[in-house]
């Protein structure tokens, strides 16, 4: 964690009440015990290029037509 986050880190936390400190420190100890999930990128070099192109332009207007659009009423 660099040196800067953390001042910030310790900023917001000299702010708040004792109850919301000791929320955040659980949070962060639940963090840190937590594994860590996936892969090495590197693992999935091996996949590279395996898409043919016709079906990545596919799937590129499939998400230019349907993903950059709000559907206000979905929630």
């Amino acid at each position: 964690m660099e040196i800067s986050t953390l001042n910030e880190v310790i900023e917001q936390l000299q702010r708040m009440p004792q109850s919301l400190q000791q929320q955040v420190l659980e949070f962060a100890r639940s963090l840190a015990d937590s594994p860590v999930r996936g892969v090495p990128g590197s693992q999935l070099l091996r996949f590279a290029g395996t898409i043919p192109l016709q079906d990545i332009e596919l799937m590129r207007e499939a998400i230019a037509q349907d993903c950059e659009q709000a559907d206000l009423n979905e929630w």
